[in-house]
């Protein structure tokens, strides 16, 4: 049984902390947060203890492994803990907000063994790795053309963007390792255009954006285009299209189920969209679990590891100076 700490007891934590407690081959083995009843409302949910500091769960040599859901400018240093206390490490997205810091956190872990597993669950959605799996197979032919649609149903708080770093380096990076994903190759070339068309005031104050689209481009010259939204009127938005010389597959949303109605007056009505993200990638979530303890049994190297992280930011990174010079770049460009 794999003894897995979770670090960081926010909303994302603690689903983790449930899906950890109910995984048949792994268990929970302690919670912290810098938030203190955060911490003890997951402790007292599961019947494990809290720890007083990350240095508590880092040190316990009956803790197997950590899964961190902290603040984003603590994954680097619990990362770099967690390889030095020798425990495997599934952290979420992203690594860092500075590729500078991210590139400094490879050259600290250089050379160990322990396996880095990273958050960008949307890998493990049954229906986008059908897609690719399909891909893979054949069944389109060659691949030509990837559409990825990533947009939330309404904004954020302002507190959340005053944290996230911006549009890219938070939500268009879970697009950017799942156009690697199914590209199954490397960008080369990124353009982007990001906008203020949902609340110009906020966006201009805090220089970030709420609307964007992204088109990248392989050695071999597969295309991908990327577009993102922080207010979809209709619901959580998340869509795959991949496009072949023989066909095409799709990976579409969900719903709580597929009853549709008819009347006079519509057709086809159904059910809205799952609503946001932890509802919508529930299944994905469970499976991105799954792959680290398989991962931590095996001894083997996850699927998505840190490198996949430093890329995914790398590609954020580039669609920035896009915006910024108003031109096409080059990843090669970017440190």
């Amino acid at each position: 049984m794999t003894r897995i700490a979770v670090l960081g007891c926010g909303r994302i934590g603690q689903m983790h902390a449930t899906i950890i407690a109910g995984h048949p081959r792994a268990s929970l083995a302690a919670v912290y947060d810098v938030h203190a009843p955060s911490a003890q409302k997951a402790a007292d949910a599961h019947g494990v203890s809290a720890a007083g500091n990350p240095g508590e769960i880092f040190n316990d040599g009956d803790i197997n492994a950590v899964l961190i859901a902290t603040a984003t400018e603590t994954h680097a240093d619990y990362i770099e803990m967690a390889v030095a206390a020798g425990k495997p490490v599934l952290c979420e997205k992203p690594i860092d907000l500075s590729l500078d810091r991210v590139n400094r956190c490879a050259e600290a872990i250089k050379g160990s063994d322990v396996p880095i597993q990273l958050g960008f669950n949307r890998r493990f959605d049954p229906g986008h790795r059908a897609a690719r799996d399909a891909m893979r197979a054949g069944d389109i032919g060659d691949l030509h053309q990837v559409i990825i649609t990533s947009r939330d149903p309404e904004m954020p708080p302002r507190s959340y963007y005053e944290v996230a770093g911006g549009l890219f380096r938070d939500m268009t990076i879970h697009d950017f390792d799942l156009a690697r994903f199914m590209l199954d190759d490397e960008p080369v070339e990124v353009v982007a255009v990001g906008d203020r068309l949902i609340d110009p005031a906020l966006m201009n104050e805090l220089d970030d954006h709420d609307s964007a689209m992204i088109i990248m481009r392989t050695a071999d010259g597969k295309q991908c285009h990327i577009n993102n939204s922080r207010t979809a009127g209709y619901g959580y938005d998340q869509r795959v299209e991949l496009l072949g010389r023989d066909g095409m597959v799709q990976s579409d949303n969900r719903k709580p189920h597929e009853i549709k109605r008819f009347s006079k007056t519509a057709t086809e009505v159904a059910e809205p969209y799952l609503n946001f993200f932890i509802e919508r990638y529930h299944e994905a979530f469970m499976a991105e679990i799954a792959a680290f303890v398989d991962a931590i049994e095996t001894d083997a190297a996850p699927e998505v590891g840190f490198e996949d992280g430093r890329k995914a930011l790398i590609l954020a990174e580039a669609a920035y100076r896009s915006i910024a010079e108003k031109r096409i770049v080059r990843i090669d460009e970017i440190g």
